[in-house]
Formats: structure tokens, C-alpha cells, sequence
């Protein structure tokens, strides 16, 4: 099969927009795709999962032990099935197929996201807007910019000042932000004049924006990853819901705390530290992805031809490097490249089915 391929650099946060949608026309750093941990609900493992795969050019889903439940049928679809319905694509659209293989929405969109909170985002006719499980158009395409639903909430924008949305398509925060991110831990992040804040739900700011644009990351866990200083002296801290700082500002590089531990950057190395700042697993890694189900895929090595394995919270190789990259992981299955293969492994580094 041809799932996409990936190589990644830097450190990982979970995203849930897969292939379909591309977020945003107007804005290219606000979404560059990162490192797919594919899990649903704050990291919860994914119940009953299927993984895409590719046989003779058409896609299709297998289960977690790697039997084919769902033929390739399909023209693309995405990596992990970590819902009720996932996306498919049938000719030049995307519509969406049940666990059974059912489509349930007639492929009519130009792209299509993953549903979360219930919705999910389409495009048609160069504009995003919103669809309940049922298929049925709820908001309008209209956007230029989206991020999913979070917390009953997205951000969209067209193309000028961002706001907030409910689930009905109202307007509930004014368009007013230079930048703005989905909801998460109750504070989302917001931008004006080039400094980052965050505000609630009724769109008031509890964190004065003072920090660098497009370095802060979402509260996840009770703190968010800031920067302090300007560009090549900037250092990365956290911050609590209070805006104060809770572990200095002092690495090359931070993530969003997963599990209770955090990737930073010391130097041009990746570890981990606790919620004290302490490192507990020394920098050693070129590249780290958050924990999930107590699993973290690392590439150790130099960037361009280091291997990429599997590590537990005590830093000990689980699967040791041996794949050429990772494209996802969602608490059950990997999804580890080989030269330009795909193949999904298990927790113990079993091979449950390899690209042919």
C-alpha cells in the first residue's frame, strides 16, 4: 500500500485531522501536520479499532490481530479508524463508512476530517463547514479556517479575525483574534498583536497574551508549553491555568504534557521530565513522540538515517530501533515503515501486517 510516509523530525502532539482536510487555505504555519498519535478522548486507547491498508491500489481495513475486515474498495482512506465512522474517499470524494464497511454518508465532499464531538468538518466548493453523524449539513461551508469541535467549541475564520462557534453554527466568542486554537483543559489560545494568551469559554482573557506567537502549545494535564525570550534565545517553560510560570523556561524545545511526562529539548537531543521539571529520561532521542498507553516511539541516531523504535516511561526499549519511520500510533497498533513499506506491529513488536 501507499499510506502516506513520514519522517519526523521534531516532537509530536496528537492530531486528529487526517488526509482529507486540510484545516486551513489561508494559513501555513498554523497547520503543519504533525506527528499522528491516533487516539481518541484525551489518549484513550481506541476501542474495537480497524487500520487502513492498501492491496492492488484500492484501501481497505484490517483489525488489530491484522485480519482483513473491511475489503479494499475504497480510492484512499485514513490510517486508523478511531470512530464510529471513518473517512473514505470513492473517486474524486469523501464520505464516510461505518465499522461494517457500510457507507452510512454518500462520498460528496471535496475533503473531510475525522468526526469529533459528533461533527465533523467538509469542504465544498472551496469552503468548510460542519455535518452530523447522519450525514446532514449542521453549519453551513462557509469557513476558510476550522479546527474541530473541543469542549462544544471550534474556531473558524474567513480568512480575517478568528472566533468561536457552538455546535448550532452561533457565533458564541466575536471574531477578534489574530490566531486562535481549539479548546482544551477549559482555556483555549489566542493571539493578539503577535504575543499568545489564552481565554475561557465565555471568551474572556485569564492569561494576558505576552508570549511568543506560534511557539505555545495547549494546556494539557493543568499546563502549556510557553517560550520566554526572543527567537534563537528563546527558551521553553510550562505555565499553570493561572499564567504563572510552573517549571522555568529553560529547554531548546517542549511538548504538551502526556501521561505525566513531557518531551523536551536540551541541546539538539530529546527526553522526557515530570510535572517538577525533573528530567526522567535523560536526552538521548532525535526525535520523540507523546506516551500513549505508556508507549512513546523515539528515532535514535542522527535525523536522516536513524532508526525508530519503541520506549516505556522508564526509558527502556520495548521494540528496540529497527523501522525507518512511524506514521501513527493509537494505544494498540503501530504504524512503522520498512524502506517503503508499511507495517503495523503490535505492543510486544509482533508483526501483524506488512505491506507486500
Amino acid at each position: 500500500m501507499k499510506i502516506k510516509h513520514f519522517l519526523y523530525p521534531l516532537m509530536a502532539v496528537s492530531l486528529m485531522f487526517g488526509t482529507g482536510c486540510s484545516k486551513d487555505d489561508d494559513s501555513s504555519d498554523d497547520n503543519k501536520k504533525k506527528v499522528e498519535n491516533n487516539s481518541t478522548d484525551d489518549k484513550k486507547e481506541n476501542a474495537n479499532a480497524l487500520y487502513g491498508i492498501s492491496i492492488s491500489g484500492k484501501y481497505g481495513f484490517i483489525d488489530e490481530s491484522g485480519k482483513i475486515v473491511i475489503n479494499p474498495q475504497f480510492d484512499d482512506v485514513e490510517d486508523f479508524f478511531i470512530d464510529e465512522l471513518c473517512p473514505v474517499k470513492i473517486g474524486e470524494k469523501w464520505g464516510f463508512i461505518d465499522k461494517s464497511g457500510k457507507i452510512v454518508v454518500n462520498p460528496q465532499f471535496d475533503e473531510s476530517a475525522y468526526f469529533e464531538e459528533g461533527m465533523a468538518c467538509v469542504k465544498v466548493g472551496g469552503k468548510y463547514g460542519f455535518i452530523d453523524k447522519t450525514g446532514r449539513l449542521v453549519i453551513t461551508p462557509q469557513y476558510n479556517y476550522y479546527t474541530s469541535f473541543s469542549e462544544g467549541l471550534a474556531c473558524v475564520s474567513n480568512g480575517g479575525k478568528r472566533s468561536f462557534i457552538d455546535k448550532t453554527g452561533k457565533t458564541v466568542i466575536a471574531p477578534q483574534f489574530d490566531y486562535a486554537e481549539n479548546f482544551s483543559d477549559g482555556l483555549a489560545q489566542i493571539e493578539i498583536g503577535n504575543k499568545v494568551g489564552f481565554i475561557d469559554k465565555t471568551g474572556k482573557i485569564v492569561i494576558i497574551p505576552q508570549f511568543m506567537s506560534k511557539t505555545v502549545e495547549d494546556f494539557s494535564e493543568g499546563l502549556a508549553v510557553v517560550t520566554v525570550g526572543e527567537s534563537e534565545n528563546a527558551k521553553y517553560g510550562f505555565i499553570d491555568k493561572d499564567g504563572k510560570i510552573a517549571i522555568n523556561p529553560q529547554f531548546d524545545a517542549a511538548d504538551s504534557f502526556s501521561e505525566g511526562l513531557a518531551c523536551v529539548k536540551v541541546g539538539d537531543k530529546y527526553g522526557f521530565i515530570d510535572k517538577t521539571g525533573t528530567l526522567v529520561i535523560n536526552p538521548q532521542f532525535v526525535y520523540a513522540s507523546g506516551f500513549i498507553g505508556g508507549l512513546c516511539v523515539v528515532q535514535f541516531g542522527d535525523s536522516e538515517t536513524g532508526k525508530f523504535g519503541v520506549i516505556d516511561k522508564n526509558g527502556r526499549y520495548v521494540i528496540n530501533p529497527q523501522y525507518d519511520g512511524c506514521d501513527g500510533y493509537d494505544g494498540k497498533l503501530f504504524l512503522m515503515v520498512v524502506g517503503e513499506k508499511s507495517v503495523y506491529i503490535d505492543k510486544s513488536g509482533k508483526t501483524v501486517w506488512m505491506e507486500q
